[in-house]
């Protein structure tokens, strides 16, 4: 099963913040209430990652954040 080689986040923030960081989509499910999940192969940096941007230590450029998560909300209707 996918899930379990892969990252899952329902986060579009952080899933913007991760492509930035070069991580890529690689498939998105909905869950049983329709809500989109995100799934990410994982590294060795991601946890890192994910944990910066929860305690607000991750930086990224405004700009393209702003533009990651245009594209993170764009995929979500295309499924």
């Amino acid at each position: 099963m996918l899930q379990n080689k892969y990252f899952q986040s329902s986060d579009l923030s952080l899933i913007a913040a991760l492509q930035i960081f070069g991580y890529q989509i690689k498939k998105i499910e909905r869950n049983d209430s329709g809500k989109a999940i995100f799934l990410v192969q994982p590294d060795d940096k991601l946890s890192g990652l994910v944990q910066d941007f929860w305690s607000r230590n991750l930086k990224v450029e405004p700009l393209r954040y702003f533009e990651s998560l245009k594209v993170v909300k764009s995929r979500i209707y295309q499924i």
